[in-house]
């Protein structure tokens, strides 16, 4: 089983050797180096490339809020790490602080709490699989004052996973109902505290909106699907300053994990943060090796381009080779695992507008169009694995490959059917 790689920031010796050793006594971690400031954990970081971040909120050089600053920024550079901010102030608004840009991927805990190695280890194998985790000390402290005698069972319940930091998505898979209804059944919880609040209870609750707010922002930013490019990219993109919005046509990859969920539920969070490590690098290679750009890991999902930012003919044949090798490096993967990923794989060709933005540390680049959103249809309609592309894709591709037709199907938000194309996944 591959271990989970940790990165450690304190500036304080005795502490920083202290959790060293801690963790050590952890068979599925690995502490692979430490920092002692912003600006070492900033590097040692982009040099070590670990999973996981375990840094103080409080570093030189001011001992403000560097171990917040100093997480985002690499987050930043390196998207998917996860971080676990240990902090000694028990204020709930340091951690809403903390999950203001998305709850995934983070954690918050009392400093006066990690002699608690499982606490501790839970927090790691949480972010590292891509969830996140609030003190439970700092859960009550958010909940207490909001809380009323008229809330019911599962009005307890549902706040309770607001105050965690829950994604609505997350609220609604475990609960197997829409995230349009949960959002919908927070809001009626809002109001209904607001309703019988009393002045003392106003800050919980403001704190609790807060937290709300940031969860739905979370969302909101994985629905646009942008990401930090890679590096080399990313120079070549800020030094032709592309600070407008284009027309280009490329081919939109879409991938996904077939019932991750289920997996999830029954497989050990280290396991599962080791298989979802090694399953991303793979992706990424096959990606990377037919000219492609990863727009966005969110969980088990993956979104590429092909043809963007750089046109280059022959994008739709570069997608399709890509997605035969992410299917053929997943089966090599799955002969090594207990529990084996399949892939359901959706390729569109079209027109999208692509923008860049960002400043010099970090660039988001986002492609909008119904070429997108047909790619995310098409990846629906590969069940129970393979590719399946749609009309557009195979009309710009040479013959040669077993397609089968699946005929006119509906898709979601389409009055009329699309034709696709089914490719059977490859060993």
């Amino acid at each position: 089983m591959d271990r989970i790689t940790v990165l450690l920031a304190d500036d304080n010796l005795i502490v920083r050797e202290g959790v060293r050793a801690l963790l050590a006594r952890d068979q599925a971690l690995d502490v692979v180096g430490v920092a002692a400031d912003y600006h070492e954990l900033v590097a040692r970081a982009e040099e070590l490339r670990p999973q996981v971040l375990v840094t103080d909120i409080r570093m030189p050089p001011t001992f403000q809020d560097e171990g917040i600053d100093a997480a985002r920024e690499v987050r930043g550079r390196l998207p998917g790490t996860g971080v676990v901010v240990l902090s000694q102030y028990d204020d709930p608004d340091y951690a809403v602080k903390l999950l203001s840009e998305g709850a995934d991927g983070y954690a918050y805990l009392l400093k006066d709490r990690i002699a608690d190695a499982r606490l501790l280890g839970r927090a790691i194998r949480e972010v590292a699989a891509g969830g996140s985790m609030v003190d439970p000390q700092i859960v009550q402290d958010l909940l207490s004052p909001a809380r009323s005698p008229e809330l019911s069972a599962a009005e307890e319940a549902l706040l309770r996973q607001v105050a965690e930091g829950r994604s609505v998505k997350a609220i609604a898979a475990a609960a197997g109902d829409s995230p349009e209804k949960v959002n919908a059944l927070v809001e009626q919880l809002f109001l209904k505290l607001a309703r019988g609040a009393s002045a003392g209870r106003q800050g919980a609750l403001k704190r609790l909106r807060m937290l709300h707010t940031a969860i739905l922002r979370r969302d909101e930013q994985g629905e646009r699907l942008s990401r930090l490019l890679p590096g080399g990219l990313a120079d070549k993109l800020l030094a032709d300053r592309l600070d407008r919005t284009e027309r280009l046509t490329v081919t939109v990859l879409m991938s996904d994990v077939r019932g991750y969920s289920g997996i999830a539920e029954r497989t050990d969070p280290a396991v599962l943060a080791g298989q979802l490590n090694a399953h991303r690098r793979a992706m990424n290679a096959a990606i990377l090796r037919e000219g492609g750009t990863v727009m966005q890991y969110v969980g088990d999902a993956v979104m590429a381009v092909f043809g963007a930012p750089d046109p280059r003919p022959g994008h739709a044949a570069s997608a399709v080779a890509a997605a035969r090798q992410m299917h053929v490096r997943q089966h090599r993967l799955n002969d090594e695992w207990e529990t084996p990923f399949r892939l359901g794989i959706g390729l569109c060709t079209g027109e999208v507008a692509a923008a860049l933005l960002g400043s010099e540390e970090r660039v988001e680049y986002t492609l909008v169009g119904d070429t997108v959103n047909l790619a995310a249809r098409m990846q629906d309609l590969a069940r129970p694995a393979g590719t399946v592309a749609a009309a557009s894709t195979l009309a710009a591709l040479p013959e040669g490959l077993p397609w089968i037709a699946l005929g006119p199907r509906a898709v979601k938000g389409r009055t009329t059917p699309v034709t696709a194309f089914h490719l059977p996944e490859e060993h």
